[in-house]
């Protein structure tokens, strides 16, 4: 297999949310593609965050295209300069007034839908959280912090209370991490 090669882009629309692309494409077998949009989003980053007593901190808000309320990990986009840690060690302090004094592990990176988009998510697990702060929320956002137990979480996604696909996924991999590879600190002797 080839690449595609762009012949030609344009942009439809540019916001500090994301861009809409649009470029002609020519196929290996030679086929043009007139019209191929493209979404260009900054990197995601979100996280299962795990508190000394096996809560896993969740966060519950509306959410417009989906016109309902959803019960996510938190999560959010990166700022500029900052790197993946530190954007979802920010994420979390502001969404939901967490912090940890543990380094985030990171379980992996994962394009969101390269279909159509660019970005990709970055996933980390976050042990031994703690309350510190107030929540720091932009005008927009109206967040309710949930903490539920570890061992509540699959029962949630089955019933269908958890239905965001990153928290989903991620929620697999903290286990996986979790059950495989160490022992949570709690349980070290």
């Amino acid at each position: 297999m080839e690449k595609w090669k762009t012949i030609k882009s344009e942009y439809h629309y540019k916001t500090p949310f994301g861009n809409l692309r649009k470029d002609k494409c020519q196929l290996p077998n030679g086929a043009i593609i007139d019209d191929y949009f493209v979404h260009e989003y900054e990197d995601w980053v979100n996280a299962v965050v795990l508190t000394k007593d096996k809560q896993v901190v969740f966060v519950e808000q509306y959410r417009h295209p989906g016109q309902g309320f959803y019960v996510e990990i938190p999560a959010g986009k990166i700022e500029e300069g900052e790197s993946h840690e530190e954007g979802i060690l920010r994420e979390l302090r502001e969404e939901t007034g967490y912090i940890s004094m543990t380094k985030p592990i990171k379980l992996g990176e994962f394009m969101v839908n390269p279909a159509t988009q660019t970005n990709k998510v970055v996933t980390f697990l976050i042990l031994d959280a703690y309350k510190e702060y107030d929540q720091e929320l932009d005008e927009t956002e109206e967040i309710e912090v949930k903490l539920i137990p570890l061992d509540a979480i699959e029962e949630m996604i089955r019933s269908q209370q958890i239905t965001q696909l990153f928290s989903v996924s991620a929620y697999y991999w903290a286990k996986d991490l979790l059950n495989n590879s160490f022992a949570l600190p709690s349980e070290k002797r």
